[in-house]
C-alpha cells in the first residue's frame, strides 16, 4: 500500500520551530488561537501522519535554497527521533474549550509552493542585509586603515627610531639593521637634539630678532621633523642627484612643503585628541566639541565635509619662501649632525675615520657647450660612501601617497577629491596661478564629465600579480640585468694607463666620464626599481587598492600615486591586475591571444588579427612552458617586447588551455587596445583627409596599415636619390650612402611618433642619433652627429610630404597661438569636456630669499609670455587634450556599460570578454567627439577672448567620411 503524501514526509509546526521566528508576518495565520494556550510536543507514528495537523514541508523535494537544506539538516540533528514521524500541538488543559486535542488539517500542496517561494525570498533579503553589513565593517576597517596610513605614517617612523634607540641603549649595541637605517639611527638622535636646541633657542629670543622660520620650526615635535628631514633628503638623493648631488633649493623646498603638510595633519589630530592639561574650560569645550563633530561626519562618510572642518581649522599656505627658510635651516643642522664612517680596516690603535654625510658647495655650469655664460648654484654633495648601498635600502625609505585602500573621494572642485587628509589638486599646475584661477573658478556643473572620468578611473580596484612579482624578485635577487632590469652591478671604472701619451691620456679620461655615466644612471634605476618593489610588497596581500587619478594642465589623467602604477613601465604593468576576475568567455579567449602577440610585438604586432592567432598557435609549447616554468625553462617570454606582461599573459593562456572548459576560466589580466600612432589619428580626423585617414586606421582594411614602414620606404627612396649624387658638390651624398643600409621602421619611429607633439629638429636628431649608436655600424662621433643630421632633415621632409593636411593645421594653430602670444596673453582653450587649459609658458621671473645656509632664487611666473614656447608649444598641447578627452568620454561610457575601465593615454584597458563592448564604445565616442566643429569652435573662442586680434581661417577640410572609423578594426586594437 503506498504511503500517503503526507507520510512521506514528515509534518512541522511552524509556530513551534526557533528557525523560523523571523516569518512571523508570514504564517501569523497558520498559528492556533491564543486562547489555546500553551502547547507541549506529541510524537505520532506514521500512520497517524493522515489526521495530522501542521502544514506540511516535504524533505524529499529539492529545497529551493541553500539555506532550506542546512535547516532541514540541523532540524534532523536536534530531533533524530522524528524521522519518519509528525508533530501534532496538544495543549494543556487550562478550560473546557482547551481540553480536547486540537488538530490542523493537511494544507494544499500550493499553500507549501507558496511559502517556500516566501521563505526563499525572504532569506535572499537576509543574506543580502548580512553581506551588506559584513560590507560595511570590512570597509569601515579598510578606511580606518587609509586614514592611520595618510595620517600616522611620519609618526609610526618616530616611534620605530625610539624603540631601535631604546634597544641601542639596553642591549649596548648597535642592532642589525638595513644600511640605511643603520645611518638614520645614528644621525637621529643629534639631529632631534639640535632640533629641540633651535627650538628653544628661537623661542627665547625677542620677536625682533628671531629668524624668519622660528614661527615654522616649533610647530612640530623635534623627533617627528628630525625623520622627515632623514627620509626628504634621501628620497632626493635616490631620485634625482647628479653626480652625487642636488640642488639646494629643491632640497630646501622639497623638506618644507613636507613639514607644511605634516603640520597641517598633526594640527588637527592634535585638537582632536584627549585634552591638554593647560587647556581652559572653553578650549576644553571646543575641542570635544570639534571632535564629535569630525567623527560625526566621517562615520556618516562624509569625509569632504569632515575635511573642511579641518580646512577652516587650519593654518594658511605657507608659500615658496617660508618653506625655503625652513628647509634651509633643517638642511643646515642635517650637515651639522650627519656622519658617514668607512668600514674598519685600519689597525686597532688608529682612530676611525669618521667624515660629514653630506657638504655644502658651489657648482659653477655653463648654459651650453663652448658658452662663456656660466651660471652658479648651491648645492648637497653626498659622500660616496653614502651612495654606495643606497640602491639596496630604498625598500626602507618611507613613501607617501600610496595607493588607497578605500576608493578615493569624489572630485568636486579644485582641491575637493582623491586622498581623504593627503593634499591633493586636481591638476598638476607646477606653480601656475592663472591655471589655478581658471580652475577654482569653474563650477561643478560645468566640468561635471571630467569629475566623473577621474572618479570612474579611480575607482577602479586593483591588486598585485604575486606569480609575476615572484618571477620579478628571484631575477631581481639573481642580478638583474635581464627582462628589462637594471644590472644590479656597477660598471667598473677603467684604470689610469701608464702611458704619458695625450692621446692615449685623452681616450682613458673619455672611457671614465662614459663609465661613470652609465653607473650614476644604473644607480638611479636601481633605486627605481627598489621603490617599485617596495610598493609591491606593501601591497601584495591587499584583496585590492585603488589609484586616485588627477590631471596635467592639458587633461590627460595620471594617477596621483608616482611609483607602481600602471602608466608605468613593463615591470608595474606586468605586476599589476584587476582585482575583479571575469570569465573569459569566447571572445575573451579570442583578445587574450591577440593581447598575447601584442607584447611580443617584433613585428607580429602588425600583421593582421588572423597572422596574430596563428603565432600564438604556433608557440602554445612555448607559452606553456613560460607560465610553468617561467625562471628555469627555455625563457621564450623574455624575448617579447614587454616581458612580464607577455609572461602574465602566458600564465592565463595556459590556464585557459589545460581547462576542460577554457571559457570559463577566471582572468583578472587587463587586456590592452592602442591607437595606432594616435596623435595623427586626430589630426586626421580634424582634417577629415581620406589619404591620411586611411594611413593611420581610421578606414577599415585587410590588416593594419603601418605609418612608421611607409615613411621609413619615403626616407629611403630620398636617401637612394641622394647617394647617386657627385659627392664633390653634395656634401650628403657620402652619407647618404652610409645611411642607406641602415633606413628601417625603427629609425623613424620615435621620430614620427613625436612630430604630431611638436618634436624640433633638435629633437629629432637625437632620436635619430640615438638608434643609430645602437646599430654601431658608425663609431666616429662626428661622422654619427653628421649622419644624425641629415637623417632628421629628410625624415621630416618626408613627413610633411605624406601628411599635408595634419601639418597645415599644425602649422594653423601655431599662427593662432603665436597671433594671442604676441599680444603678451597665454592661450587658452576649454575642451569638449568643459576643462578650461591654460598654457604656462611665461618668462620666470628671480625671486632672491635670505636663508641661514646662502641666497636661494626662487622662480616664479612673470608677467611676460615667452612667445616663441606658446607657439610651438600650442599643436600638440590642443592634441593632447583632444586625446585625453576622447580618453574620458570612453572611460565614463565602459562605467556605464558595467565594464572595468583603465586608461593610459592612447591605450584602453579591460577585461577580455569586455573587449568587444570596449571597442565599440571607444570607436563610438571618437566619432562623436569629432561630429562636432572642433576648429571652429576654438577660432570662434579665440575672436570672442581677444576681439582686437585677426586670425587666419580655419584649413580647408577633405571629405573622409567619420563613420568609417565604426567599421575599422585596426583603429584601435
Amino acid at each position: 500500500m503506498a504511503p500517503s503524501p503526507a507520510a512521506a514526509s514528515p509534518s512541522l509546526s511552524l509556530h513551534q520551530t526557533p528557525h523560523f521566528h523571523h516569518q512571523t508576518s508570514l504564517i501569523t495565520w497558520l498559528k492556533p488561537p491564543p486562547s489555546s494556550g500553551l502547547f507541549r510536543r506529541k510524537t505520532l507514528p506514521i500512520s497517524a501522519a493522515s489526521s495530522s495537523s501542521s502544514t506540511s514541508l516535504s524533505i524529499t523535494d529539492k529545497p529551493t535554497s541553500h539555506f532550506h537544506g542546512n535547516l532541514i539538516d540541523t532540524f534532523e540533528t536536534h530531533h533524530p527521533t522524528t524521522k519518519g514521524a509528525t508533530f501534532i500541538e496538544e495543549p494543556l488543559e487550562r478550560n473546557e474549550l482547551s481540553s480536547r486535542r486540537r488538530l490542523f488539517t493537511q494544507d494544499p500542496p500550493w499553500i507549501s509552493a507558496l511559502f517556500l517561494k516566501g521563505l526563499t525570498r525572504t532569506v535572499d533579503q537576509t543574506l543580502k542585509l548580512e553581506k551588506k553589513d559584513i560590507d560595511k565593517r570590512k570597509f569601515d576597517s579598510l578606511r580606518r586603515r587609509q586614514v592611520k596610513e595618510e595620517t600616522e605614517a611620519w609618526e609610526r617612523m618616530v616611534d620605530e627610531y625610539r624603540e631601535l634607540e631604546k634597544e641601542m641603549c639596553e642591549k649596548s649595541l648597535a642592532p642589525n639593521l638595513p644600511y640605511v637605517k643603520h645611518m638614520f639611527l645614528g644621525w637621529f638622535q643629534p639631529l632631534r637634539d639640535v632640533i629641540e636646541r633651535e627650538q628653544r633657542l628661537q623661542k627665547s629670543k625677542s620677536k625682533k630678532v628671531r629668524a624668519a622660520y622660528a614661527p615654522h620650526i616649533e610647530l612640530l615635535p623635534a623627533d617627528k621633523m628630525a625623520v622627515i628631514v632623514m627620509h626628504k633628503m634621501m628620497g632626493l638623493v635616490m631620485s634625482g642627484h647628479e653626480d652625487g648631488c642636488i640642488q639646494v633649493v629643491q632640497a630646501a623646498v622639497s623638506i618644507g612643503i613636507a613639514i607644511e603638510h605634516e603640520v597641517r595633519i598633526h594640527n588637527f589630530l592634535k585638537r582632536t585628541r584627549k585634552n591638554n592639561a593647560g587647556d581652559s574650560q572653553e578650549e576644553v569645550k571646543d575641542k570635544q566639541l570639534l571632535r564629535k563633530r569630525v567623527n560625526s561626519l566621517i562615520r556618516r562618510k562624509r569625509i569632504i565635509d569632515a575635511l573642511k572642518v579641518v580646512k577652516s581649522e587650519g593654518i594658511k599656505p605657507w608659500g615658496r619662501a617660508t618653506q625655503a627658510k625652513l628647509g634651509s635651516r633643517l638642511l643646515e643642522l642635517l650637515m651639522e649632525t650627519a656622519y658617514v664612517q668607512p668600514p674598519l680596516t685600519q689597525s686597532g690603535d688608529s682612530i676611525p675615520e669618521v667624515r660629514p654625510a653630506f657638504r655644502h658647495k658651489f657648482k659653477t655650469v655653463t648654459k651650453y657647450p663652448g658658452s662663456k655664460m656660466v651660471r652658479r648654484y648651491g648645492v648637497i654633495e653626498c659622500d660616496s660612501l653614502l651612495l654606495a648601498g643606497l640602491d639596496k635600502s630604498a625598500k626602507h625609505m618611507l613613501i607617501p601617497y600610496v595607493p588607497m585602500l578605500v576608493p578615493p573621494k569624489r572630485w568636486k572642485g579644485y582641491d575637493k577629491g582623491g586622498y581623504l587628509f593627503l593634499p591633493s589638486y586636481i591638476m598638476r599646475t607646477h606653480g601656475s596661478k592663472k591655471q589655478q584661477d581658471a580652475l577654482k573658478d569653474i563650477s561643478s556643473k560645468t566640468a561635471h564629465r571630467v569629475f566623473e572620468a577621474l572618479d570612474t578611473l579611480g575607482n577602479t580596484k586593483w591588486r598585485v600579480n604575486r606569480k609575476i612579482l615572484d618571477v620579478v624578485e628571484r631575477l631581481w635577487a639573481d642580478g638583474g640585468n635581464i627582462a628589462g632590469l637594471v644590472n644590479r652591478e656597477d660598471v667598473p671604472i677603467p684604470e689610469k694607463p701608464l702611458s704619458e701619451d695625450p692621446e692615449e691620456i685623452q681616450t682613458w679620461k673619455w672611457s671614465v666620464r662614459k663609465a661613470k655615466k652609465i653607473n650614476r644612471e644604473r644607480h638611479s634605476l636601481r633605486c627605481d626599481v627598489e621603490l617599485k618593489l617596495s610598493v609591491a610588497r606593501k601591497m601584495k596581500d591587499e584583496e585590492g587598492f585603488y589609484y586616485p587619478h588627477n590631471l596635467d594642465f592639458r587633461g590627460r589623467a595620471y594617477p596621483m600615486h608616482p611609483h607602481l602604477n600602471h602608466l608605468s613601465s613593463d615591470l608595474c604593468r606586468g605586476t599589476l591586475e584587476f582585482a575583479e576576475g571575469r570569465p573569459l568567455g569566447k571572445s575573451g579567449l579570442y583578445w587574450l591571444k591577440i593581447h598575447l602577440a601584442n607584447l611580443y610585438a617584433g613585428g607580429v604586432e602588425k600583421l593582421s588579427h588572423d597572422g596574430r592567432l596563428a603565432f600564438v598557435e604556433n608557440h602554445l609549447d612555448d607559452i606553456i612552458d613560460s607560465a610553468e616554468n617561467a625562471v628555469h625553462g627555455k625563457r621564450w617570454w623574455l624575448k617579447a617586447e614587454d616581458p612580464f606582461q607577455c609572461l602574465a599573459a602566458c600564465v592565463i593562456l595556459a590556464q585557459a588551455l589545460k581547462s576542460p572548459s577554457p571559457h570559463s576560466v577566471i582572468s583578472n589580466l587587463p587586456i590592452h587596445q592602442d591607437g595606432s600612432c594616435n596623435g595623427l589619428q586626430h589630426y586626421a580626423a580634424l582634417g577629415r583627409d581620406s589619404f591620411e585617414a586611411a594611413a593611420v586606421n581610421l578606414v577599415a582594411g585587410d590588416k593594419p596599415a603601418d605609418v612608421y614602414s611607409e615613411i621609413s620606404l619615403r626616407v629611403h627612396e630620398i636617401m637612394k636619390k641622394d647617394s647617386s649624387k657627385d659627392p664633390e658638390s653634395n656634401p650628403t651624398a657620402a652619407l647618404a650612402k652610409i645611411l642607406i643600409n641602415q633606413v628601417d621602421r625603427k629609425l623613424v619611429k620615435q621620430t614620427v611618433m613625436t612630430s604630431v607633439y611638436g618634436v624640433t629638429y633638435v629633437g629629432a636628431r637625437e632620436q635619430i642619433k640615438r638608434r643609430l649608436e645602437e646599430k654601431g655600424v658608425i663609431t666616429d662621433e662626428r661622422m654619427l652627429f653628421a649622419a644624425a643630421c641629415y637623417s632628421a632633415k629628410v625624415t621630416l621632409a618626408a613627413l610633411g610630404e605624406i601628411f599635408e593636411a595634419a601639418r597645415a593645421i599644425m602649422s594653423w594653430l601655431g599662427d593662432c597661438a603665436k597671433i594671442i602670444a604676441s599680444d603678451n596673453h597665454p592661450v587658452r582653450w576649454t575642451t569638449p569636456l568643459g576643462l578650461p587649459v591654460v598654457q604656462p609658458y611665461c618668462r620666470s621671473e628671480r625671486h632672491l630669499i635670505r636663508t641661514s645656509l646662502q641666497v636661494l632664487a626662487l622662480q616664479r611666473e612673470g608677467n611676460t609670455v615667452d612667445v616663441r614656447k606658446q607657439r610651438t608649444a600650442f599643436p600638440p598641447n590642443f592634441v593632447h587634450s583632444l586625446d585625453g578627452t576622447h580618453m574620458m568620454m570612453t572611460a565614463v561610457a565602459c562605467r556605464e556599460a558595467g565594464l572595468n575601465f583603465a586608461g593610459v593615454h592612447d591605450s584602453y584597458w579591460t577585461h577580455a570578454c569586455d573587449v568587444d563592448t570596449m571597442n565599440r564604445i571607444l570607436r563610438e565616442k571618437f566619432v562623436e567627439l569629432y561630429s562636432s566643429p572642433i576648429l571652429e569652435d576654438l577660432l570662434q573662442s579665440f575672436q570672442e577672448s581677444y576681439p582686437t586680434l585677426v586670425f587666419p581661417p580655419v584649413p580647408k577640410r577633405g571629405d573622409f567620411d567619420l563613420k568609417e572609423v565604426l567599421k575599422s578594426q585596426y583603429f584601435f586594437n
